[in-house]
């Protein structure tokens, strides 16, 4: 009976949508997997890690089905990096690339890693690559998995990138001042190229950006969900779109 409620409820949501105010970019930091785990009983974060990679399929095909032209998964952080002990990191890093393995089977989806792949185990960057290879042409929705990731790092790693090229023009820093400008710098992004994030969801109760994003969500909205990421429903996503199309978006104004 309650599923027969979900159901009826989803369809009202959805058919509220305008598809014109869909977001074309929508960024996620995937939270509470680990919480998860400990609130089903299971002894090992993986667990959690493993329940929320299933739940990535289900929410990039809600994406595909609203018409989301790009989203952004926050997968791994740098501070993940660091910060989590070697037997969970390491199983966590095989999660995601077995998840990208499994995404690029699918056929639908066009996926992009971005974060410092340098840090990664090799053989793990060499399978991200591959997945990247092989997704290239596809036409859905652009995924861009964000792993290894850090917004500090990323614009840090954008002026070492401006840098080194104009240091191979033999110009001055003078020189470099005076054509250094936002647009530049976004350009030497990971994410460069690719249109700023409408919209971005963060779920387990959580508000704050833990570095994702940092230079691109300038003029994002913001959506804060109660449920960890394992629990997220497709009523939950489609009342962050509800509540995105209701707003008036400033853009800093």
């Amino acid at each position: 009976m309650q599923n027969l409620v979900y159901r009826f409820y989803e369809k009202r949501l959805e058919a509220a949508l305008s598809e014109k105010d869909m977001p074309k970019h929508v960024g996620v930091l995937v939270d509470g997997n680990r919480r998860w785990a400990l609130s089903q009983g299971f002894e090992k974060a993986g667990q959690g890690h493993a329940a929320g990679a299933r739940k990535i399929i289900d929410f990039l095909s809600w994406c595909s089905e609203l018409g989301v032209k790009r989203v952004t998964l926050y997968l791994l952080s740098t501070d993940n990096l660091t910060g989590r002990s070697k037997d969970e990191l390491d199983e966590l890093i095989e999660i995601i690339v077995s998840l990208s393995e499994e995404l690029a089977k699918l056929s639908r989806w066009k996926l992009q890693v971005v974060g410092d792949i340098s840090s990664l185990p090799f053989q793990a960057a060499q399978r991200l690559g591959k997945v990247e290879k092989k997704t290239a042409k596809n036409q859905g929705t652009h995924v861009n998995l964000a792993v290894a990731y850090g917004g500090r790092k990323e614009i840090a790693d954008a002026m070492r990138s401006i840098l080194k090229k104009h240091a191979l023009t033999g110009a001055s820093i003078e020189e470099l001042a005076e054509v250094m400008t936002p647009d530049l710098i976004a350009e030497h992004l990971y994410t460069g190229g690719q249109p700023d994030p409408d919209l971005l969801i963060r779920t387990s109760g959580e508000q704050r950006l833990s570095g994702f994003l940092l230079w691109q969500s300038a003029n994002s909205e913001f959506y804060f969900a109660e449920a960890l990421w394992p629990d997220f429903r497709k009523v939950d996503f489609l009342r962050a779109m509800r509540d995105f199309q209701r707003r008036r978006r400033r853009f800093g104004a």
